[in-house]
Parts: C-alpha cells; sequence; structure tokens
C-alpha cells in the first residue's frame, strides 16, 4: 500500500505539469478595484493571484461530502487509536471526521444539532477548520475549488461561487470579497483520546457513495518528507521542519507557535499575546487555547485529563472540557471564548504569517 501511495503520489504531481497549472486570472498584486458600477471585478483577488495555483483535479475534482453517513463511536472498527481525528460538539452532539476519509474529501457539508456547518480539512496543510454553512446571509455548502494558496485549500460556495481561504477564513475573490465566517471550534486529536473524551460521539464512516481507498493518504511520502511539496510555498522558513505538526494562535497576521513536545504528559500555559490573555492546556496529543476575560482571568488552571470528558480544572473545583465548557463544578454552564487557532504544518504557518513567534520554555 506504501508503494501504491508513492506511485500516487508521482503520478499526480505529473498530472499537474500537464494539466493547466497556471496562476489564477487577475491582477498580480492582489490589489481591490471596482467596475464602473461599484462592483468588485470577478478578477480581483485578496490574495496575490500570481501565487494562486491550479490544483489539478479542477474544481468539484476533490469531491465534498454533502450527504454525510455516521456510525456510533462504538461500533468503529476501521480506526486505529493514533489515527487523527477531527472533532466538533454542539449542545450534546459530538462528531469526529477522521483524517481517514476526509484526506480524499476535504469537505463536510453536515448538520449538527441543527446547526448548518461546513467542516474542511486541507491534507496539504493539515489544518482543519469549520464554519457555519452561510454565504450572503443564505444557506449554502461549500465544495473544492480545485485552486491552492501556499498550498492551503481555497473552498467555493454554491451560492455566489465566491472562493474562501481556509487559513484564512475570508473569502478572498468574488461577489463576498472581503466576507468572514461564522467559525466554529474544532479539535484535532487522535482517535484513542477522542473516544475516550466522547465515548458516544458520531463518527464519520466511508459510505460517502464514492470509491476511494480510504485508509490511505493521497500523496504518498508527502506529510512526512519535509523536502517534498507539490506546490512550493513563497516562503519556507527553516525554524522547524517543514511538515512538523505544531499548535497556532493567529491574529492581526501574527501568529504564536506552539511545539506538541512542549505540552508532553499535560501542560497549561497563559499567554499574552495580540494585546489578550491566552489559556493555552494541552498534551502531546492535542491541544486548545482560549481568550480569557475579567470574569474568569483570575483563575488558575491545571491540565487533568483522565481518559474522560474533562480536560483541565481550576482552582474552584470545576472541570472543563476541550471545547472550553465547565462540566463539573461551580462554574458549571460557562463557556471559555475559544481563541482563534488551528493544528497545522509548520511551513504553512510560516507562509502565511511570515516570522511567527514560537514558544519557548
Amino acid at each position: 500500500m506504501k508503494i501504491f501511495n508513492y506511485l500516487f503520489a508521482i503520478l499526480f504531481c505529473l498530472a499537474l505539469v500537464g494539466c493547466s497549472s497556471s496562476n489564477a486570472t487577475g491582477s498580480d498584486d492582489g490589489n481591490m478595484g471596482t467596475d464602473d458600477d461599484g462592483s468588485t471585478p470577478s478578477n480581483t483577488w485578496l490574495i496575490p493571484s500570481d501565487q494562486v495555483r491550479d490544483g489539478g483535479p479542477g474544481k468539484d475534482g476533490i469531491p465534498s461530502i454533502d450527504n454525510p453517513m455516521f456510525t456510533n463511536a462504538a461500533s468503529v472498527h476501521f480506526l486505529s487509536d493514533d489515527e487523527l481525528i477531527v472533532g466538533i460538539k454542539q449542545g450534546d452532539v459530538v462528531k469526529a471526521y477522521p483524517h481517514y476519509v476526509i484526506d480524499w474529501h476535504e469537505i463536510v457539508n453536515d448538520d449538527v444539532n441543527g446547526t448548518n456547518m461546513t467542516v474542511s480539512y486541507c491534507p496539504l496543510t493539515g489544518t482543519a477548520f469549520a464554519w457555519e454553512s452561510l454565504a450572503d446571509s443564505s444557506f449554502t455548502t461549500f465544495g473544492v475549488s480545485g485552486l491552492l494558496y501556499n498550498s492551503n485549500l481555497i473552498l467555493y460556495d454554491r451560492q455566489t461561487d465566491s472562493n474562501w481561504s481556509q487559513i484564512l477564513q475570508q473569502c478572498v475573490n468574488g461577489e463576498l470579497i472581503g466576507d468572514t465566517p461564522e467559525k466554529i471550534m474544532v479539535v484535532e486529536t487522535n482517535w484513542g483520546t477522542w473516544k475516550d473524551a466522547y465515548p458516544n460521539s458520531l463518527v464519520l464512516n466511508s459510505n460517502t457513495g464514492f470509491s476511494k481507498p480510504y485508509g490511505t493518504y493521497p500523496y504518498g511520502p508527502y506529510k512526512t518528507s519535509h523536502d517534498f511539496f507539490l506546490f512550493v510555498p513563497e516562503i519556507l522558513n527553516p525554524a522547524l521542519p517543514n511538515k512538523q505538526r505544531v499548535f497556532a494562535l493567529m491574529a492581526n497576521n501574527q501568529s504564536r507557535v506552539y511545539k506538541f513536545s512542549d505540552f508532553n504528559n499535560g501542560n497549561v500555559l497563559r499567554e499574552n499575546f495580540f494585546n489578550k490573555n491566552f489559556l493555552i492546556v494541552g498534551d502531546e496529543n492535542l491541544i486548545v487555547a482560549f481568550e480569557l476575560n475579567a470574569s474568569n482571568s483570575n483563575l488558575t488552571f491545571t491540565y487533568d485529563f483522565q481518559n474522560s470528558e474533562a480536560f483541565f480544572k481550576d482552582n474552584e473545583g470545576s472541570k472543563w472540557n476541550m471545547f472550553g465548557e465547565a462540566i463539573e463544578g461551580p462554574r458549571e454552564g460557562q463557556k471559555l471564548t475559544p481563541a482563534n487557532s488551528v493544528t497545522s504544518m509548520w511551513f504553512a504557518i510560516a507562509a502565511f504569517f511570515p516570522n511567527p513567534t514560537i514558544y519557548q520554555e
């Protein structure tokens, strides 16, 4: 199977050369302009259009999952404990989207506890986000545009055909240029951690209506070879290995990066960054971050994952889950504000946020 993956990656690269691997049409500097009627030209981008690449498969060539099917966690036998999943919790409904499946689809349009949302995962940057499935205040679904910026997924909405940068979490081209989606917190961790925390979770299965070699990675040695790129980004920062998995806070075109090795066996950090107070909690399998405010900044938090939903606790006796919800104690029912953050391959953070600071113990 490894040989299959490697051959697939080589054939994919050759296809990219033979396909229209041209840049996106439009202004190279990404500056916005207006047509005579005051509208934004369709070839205007918020990002440098000469760095927007045609990925090869074309629009919807990587098909989104629009009718996801799920299996109860207790009946899941297709995942090993160390396989990665993207997790979402809305009220009492929890769902896991395994890399096992979404490596091949990148986008899942789903309804989670009455909220229409789009879950996206880019296997070339290792980044996952979720946002409400709205375009210009109307319900829509999102698909894979076939375009990439800094190797990262560009989605398009099926309401207006506008293009959205996944990592920037913004519409960067089209009718809705400049719009930002209503974000929904996701976590990325391994299946073992997730099923211990949420044994009643629903899990996206491979009953997608498509025939794919689920459980194999589509791009061969890409995610483990630090020098292998399908599309080399404009910036490569040698401070860390290119494909190293890191956790990043993002704001004001800046980023602060945390290595998973800094959280071995559990760790809690308090950081002042972007003129805000942040709580970062994690271990070698999961890192999450929250903004603190006047009502909770005086609390002292400690890591407290004991293979159940509680992930950390405070000095008042409240226990909190990985989504920042107090599930036990005097603050039960309260919720911390999720930080704008993501788990990513290092190179992608360095490309989107040049010269990010790296936490040092």
